[in-house]
């Protein structure tokens, strides 16, 4: 049985970010986002100039050889386009790029991954990570030196390992083949989204009857509602039986970064990239507001994020203990306020067959009584009326001794 495929790409700059430096492509047979860093320093030209050069290589393969070698090959060519501009252009230097695509080829996925972005399947109403993020916060987690619960709360969580830029001639690159049937659907996007929404309804929304469009939107709209420190960047990918009719057909866009041309200007006798409009000096000056780092992956590095680690972790508990304190202890206090509050109430009650005033509140809680005999009179029960009788039953509440003691004078005089 043929398939054929749906699709649908959306980027948003996020809340916190003054420029996009992410890049989506959804084209015939190529789906990916790639993912800047290096903030003012080319984050988004490192995205772009990945993107519109991968994008290139749509176009239709035979087999999962010929598709893993082509993914291979042009993300080792972008990465080389990346080297060279470092090379002539020395403001660059640190920029890189994150990269997950698929390539889509019979009923087969192709897909090439290096960096933090992600590749998701939701198949039979199961969402499955299928990427692995190359991070040194997830190699911890990976080698069970710390949990899944622990990562998630390291400040250092967004250090990779490997990235596309300035870096070796031929990074490392994750290449795996699926198979994929109608009714699948696939979802490339930035840490902007898989970092920021909670799990569970990022799920929720993959495995909607929502069609591409109004899926990618969702998770979009939710990504700004839980803040959007990042850039956020989503392809989304329906596979169909190829004989079922659709209004969509089969286009290649961009989004973000690699929606605009990387163009070099002419500028004080030197040459400088620029990508969209070029930067206002109050954004040349600001500091780089990119949080992403890389490291070339070392034990000792390991051995230090592990230790901020468990230094965080504890911090965390401890600040989670002080809180508890401090709740209980403003419980206990209110509490307290609320008890001293009712032994200024006084009520008019029985006690062994005479009439009484009692401080406090008639109410019990459990086992806790808020009420004691403050004051015993000489009035018994049986030198009182059916109706006193029964309204000393209920009590008689009043607002103050005084009050209450004028309630008994009432009472001895019938």
């Amino acid at each position: 049985m043929g398939i054929k495929t749906v699709s649908y790409a959306a980027s948003d700059v996020g809340k916190v970010r003054s420029s996009n430096q992410d890049s989506g492509y959804a084209g015939v047979n190529l789906f990916f986002v790639a993912d800047g860093m290096g903030g003012h320093a080319g984050g988004d030209i490192a995205s772009a100039i990945t993107a519109q050069h991968i994008a290139t290589a749509d176009e239709p393969v035979e087999n999962y050889q010929q598709a893993e070698q082509k993914l291979i090959d042009y993300i080792w060519q972008a990465n080389q386009k990346l080297s060279a501009c470092v090379g002539e252009h020395s403001d660059l230097a640190g920029m890189g790029t994150t990269f997950s695509g698929m390539l889509v080829h019979g009923t087969s996925v192709s897909i090439g991954h290096i960096g933090d972005s992600r590749i998701y399947l939701a198949r039979d109403g199961v969402v499955k990570q299928i990427t692995t993020d190359h991070t040194f916060v997830q190699r911890l987690v990976d080698t069970g030196r710390i949990s899944e619960e622990e990562a998630l709360v390291h400040p250092r969580r967004s250090v990779l390992m490997r990235v596309l830029g300035d870096v070796e001639q031929f990074p490392e690159v994750d290449l795996e083949t699926f198979e994929t049937k109608p009714g699948d659907r696939w979802m490339v996007c930035s840490d902007g989204l898989s970092g920021v929404i909670p799990e569970g309804l990022m799920h929720r929304i993959m495995l909607s009857k929502s069609n591409v469009q109004e899926a990618t939107n969702l998770l979009v709209g939710e990504a700004l509602e839980f803040g959007a420190p990042d850039n956020v960047t989503i392809v989304l990918v329906d596979v169909l039986d190829e004989k079922e009719e659709t209004a969509a057909s089969a286009s290649r866009n961009f989004v973000g970064s690699a929606a605009s041309e990387v163009v070099i200007d002419e500028r004080r006798g030197r040459r400088i990239l620029r990508i969209l409009n070029p930067m206002t000096l109050i954004e040349m000056l600001q500091k780089p507001e990119d949080p992403t780092s890389f490291a070339p992956e070392s034990e000792e590095l390991l051995e230090k994020i592990l230790k901020d680690t468990k230094g965080r972790i504890r911090a965390r508990r401890l600040r989670q203990l002080a809180t508890y304190v401090l709740l209980v202890a403003v419980a206990i206090y209110g509490l307290f306020l609320a008890y001293e509050y009712t032994q200024t109430r006084f009520f008019v009650g029985t006690s062994d067959g005479v009439v009484v005033i009692y401080k406090g509140i008639r109410e019990d809680l459990g086992p806790f009584r808020f009420s004691t005999v403050y004051e015993v009179s000489s009035i018994t029960l049986e030198s009182l009326t059916d109706f006193q009788r029964e309204a000393l039953k209920r009590s008689i509440a009043t607002e103050s001794l005084e009050e209450a003691r004028r309630v008994l004078d009432q009472l001895g005089g019938n």
